[in-house]
C-alpha cells in the first residue's frame, strides 16, 4: 500500500450512475441506481473511498421490487442511502412509464438494521417526483425531498424541489408538502440532498440534464424552508463546455466527510469515446475533493472533475486482488455481485445453481424484445477494451431455442452470438444485432456445431468495435483441430450500446431515454416455452487495458 494513494476516477468504472455515498463510522456505501437490472440498487462498500467493494443489491425480491414489463430506462432511478436510529433507510423512485411529458415515479422507503439486510416491505411514499433523499435534521425530524414533475403544456417539467415531513414512528408523510427551491436559469432542476453545516442548511441539485450541459449547483439558507441563495461563483461542479476533459457529463452530487473532517462529493460522470460522443461505458461514479471557503461556500478545485484526487488520511487495509480478471466457476450456491439479471431476480426456478454442481444452467425465457420474462444473467462492462468468454452446453430441439453470449444495452439495441437448430437438424452457431429495433442477420456467420458436446463463446469490445469468437469442444477420442478461437468474419458497431445512441425522439418529444450502459452476458431463450435450458461450466471477464 503506497502512503499515499490517489482516488482514481471514475472509482466505480461502468454503468454506475446516479451516485448516493454515506459514511456509518469509518465504512463508506455507494449506492447507484439500477433501472431495469435487477437486484435494485448496486451497493459498494469502502474503507478509504479508494477501493471499493460490490456488495451486489438492496432490493433483491419481488415483494421490494417488481420489474415486470418496464420500459428500457424505466425502473430504479436515484436511490438515496441515509442512516438513523440505527437503521440504514433507502429510498427510491420505481419509474413503471414515462411519455409524453408523463412520469409514472412511485417513490419507497424501506430499511435495515444491517447494510446487507433483511429489508423491511417497502413504503409507499408519494408519487409526485422523482430522485428522492431523506434528510434527517439535528431535531430529530426526518424530511423527503423531492424534485417536482408538472405535465401541463407549457409548464415546466421540472417545476422545482419539495419538502414534506416524514414521521419516523408512523412510517408516514405528514403535514403539507412545500417547494422550497425553483432552481436556476440552467433549468432541468433535479437530485436534490440537503446537508446542515455551521448552522445553514445547504441543498445540492443536479441541473442541466444528464448530459454534456449537467452540472452540480449549491444554494444555502438559515431556514430549511428558504429562501435559498445560490452559491455566487457559479456550480459547484460541472464540465460543461469543455470537451477537452476525460471525464464528462459531471452532476448529480453527494457529499460525505470523513472522520476527520475533510469532504468530498460523489458524482455522476461519463467517459465517451470520442468528444462528445457516443459513452458506450454509460454513466460511472467519480469522486471530488471539497473544501469551504472563507464565506462558508464548498468548492471544488477548478470547478471541474479531476481524474486523480488525494485521499483523506492513512488508508486501511484493502483486498489488493488483480480485478482485471474476474473468473466464475459458478461454485456458490447464488450468483456473485458481479452479476445483474434482467427484470426480474435471479430465481432457482430459471437461474439455477444446484442441478449441475459447478454450472450456471439458465432456463430460457422471452425474445430479446420481451420485458416480462427475459433469461439474462450480465455484468457491466468497465473498460473500452474488455472481454467476457465462457464454455456453454447447449442441445436447442428447435429453432426456438437459443443460447449463447450478447453484448447488449436494451432491448432495442444489442449483438448476440447464439448457438440455435436449423430446420434439417443441425446444431448451429450464428451471428445477429439489433439497432434501434431493427433486427440484423449477419451472412455468412454460420458455422455447424453439430458435432461439438460443447462451445466455448467469446465477446470483445475493441473501442468502437465488438467482435465475436468461437471454439467447438469435440468429443472425446475425436480429432481436437476445432479447439483454437475463430473469429466471427464480421466487426460490429459498440457504439449503438450507447446512452446516446439508445435515446430516440420524434418532433423534438423523448420516445426513448439511454440511462444504463453496455453489458456482457449469458443469454438464453425458449420462446416455445417448451422447457430449453443452457448449461455454462464458467464465465470469464478481462479487463485488456490498464
Amino acid at each position: 500500500m503506497p502512503e499515499n494513494p490517489l482516488i482514481r476516477n471514475p472509482v466505480l468504472p461502468g454503468f454506475h450512475p446516479d451516485p448516493c455515498v454515506l459514511r456509518v463510522g469509518t465504512d463508506y456505501y455507494l449506492a447507484t441506481s439500477t433501472f431495469e437490472w435487477c437486484p435494485g440498487v448496486r451497493l459498494h462498500h469502502s474503507t478509504d473511498l479508494v477501493h471499493w467493494r460490490p456488495l451486489g443489491g438492496i432490493l433483491t425480491e419481488r415483494r421490494l421490487l417488481d420489474l415486470t414489463g418496464a420500459a428500457d430506462s424505466a425502473g430504479v432511478w436515484a436511490p438515496d442511502l441515509s442512516y438513523v436510529d440505527g437503521l440504514f433507510h433507502v429510498v427510491y423512485t420505481d419509474v413503471s412509464s414515462f411519455a409524453g411529458g408523463y412520469w409514472d415515479s412511485q417513490n419507497y422507503l424501506t430499511t435495515a438494521a444491517d447494510i446487507t439486510g433483511p429489508w423491511s416491505d417497502p413504503v409507499p411514499l408519494h408519487a409526485r417526483g422523482f430522485d428522492p433523499s431523506l434528510f434527517h435534521d439535528e431535531d430529530g425530524t426526518s424530511w423527503l425531498l423531492a424534485m417536482n414533475t408538472d405535465w401541463r403544456t407549457g409548464r415546466n417539467r421540472f417545476a422545482g424541489i419539495q419538502i414534506q415531513q416524514y414521521d419516523r414512528a408512523a412510517g408516514k408523510l405528514v403535514g403539507e408538502e412545500r417547494l422550497i427551491f425553483e432552481g436556476t436559469s440552467v433549468g432541468m432542476t433535479e437530485a436534490p440532498r440537503l446537508y446542515r453545516r455551521d448552522g445553514w442548511y445547504y441543498l445540492l441539485t443536479a441541473e442541466g440534464g444528464t448530459s454534456w450541459t449537467h452540472q452540480v449547483t449549491v444554494a444555502r439558507s438559515r431556514e430549511m424552508f428558504g429562501p435559498y441563495e445560490v452559491a455566487p461563483d457559479g456550480p459547484m461542479l460541472s464540465s460543461a463546455g469543455r470537451p477537452d476533459l476525460t471525464l464528462q457529463k459531471a452532476g448529480h452530487g453527494s457529499l460525505v466527510d470523513t472522520p476527520d473532517g475533510q469532504w468530498y462529493l460523489a458524482h455522476l460522470t461519463a467517459r465517451p469515446y470520442s468528444p462528445l460522443g457516443p459513452c458506450v461505458l454509460g454513466r460511472e461514479t467519480a469522486i471530488q475533493r471539497v473544501t469551504w471557503n472563507d464565506a462558508g461556500w464548498p468548492q471544488i478545485e477548478g470547478g471541474v472533475p479531476a481524474e486523480v484526487v488525494p485521499v483523506p488520511g492513512a488508508p486501511a487495509a484493502v483486498d489488493r486482488s488483480d480485478r482485471r480478471v474476474d473468473h466464475d466457476d459458478f461454485d456458490a450456491a447464488r450468483l456473485g455481485p458481479e452479476w445483474s439479471t434482467l427484470r426480474r431476480p435471479a430465481t432457482p426456478d430459471w437461474v439455477d445453481l444446484s442441478s449441475r454442481p459447478s454450472h450456471l444452467r439458465v432456463h430460457g425465457g422471452q425474445s430479446p424484445v420481451g420485458r416480462q420474462r427475459p433469461s439474462l444473467v450480465a455484468r457491466r462492462v468497465t473498460a473500452r477494451h474488455c472481454r467476457l468468454e465462457t464454455t456453454m452446453e447447449f442441445h436447442p430441439r428447435t429453432f426456438r431455442q437459443l443460447a449463447g453470449v450478447t453484448a447488449y444495452y436494451n432491448t432495442r439495441n444489442w449483438h448476440y452470438a447464439y448457438l440455435t437448430r436449423d430446420d434439417d437438424g443441425r446444431r448451429v452457431l450464428e451471428l445477429m444485432s439489433f439497432d434501434q429495433g431493427r433486427r440484423i442477420q449477419h451472412a455468412g456467420c454460420q458455422v455447424d456445431a453439430t458435432r461439438a458436446d460443447a462451445v466455448r463463446l467469446r465477446v470483445r469490445f475493441d473501442g468502437p468495435v465488438v467482435r465475436f469468437d468461437y471454439s467447438l469442444r469435440r468429443p472425446t477420442g475425436e480429432a481436437r483441430d476445432g479447439d483454437g478461437w475463430c473469429q466471427f468474419p464480421v466487426e460490429l458497431d459498440a457504439t449503438i450500446l450507447s446512452d446516446e445512441h439508445a435515446a430516440e425522439a420524434e418532433a423534438g418529444e423523448p420516445t426513448a431515454w439511454g440511462f444504463t450502459g453496455a453489458f456482457v452476458g449469458l443469454w438464453v431463450q425458449d420462446l416455445g416455452a417448451e422447457g430449453g435450458f443452457a448449461d455454462f461450466d464458467s464465465a470469464t471477464y478481462v479487463v485488456d487495458e490498464r
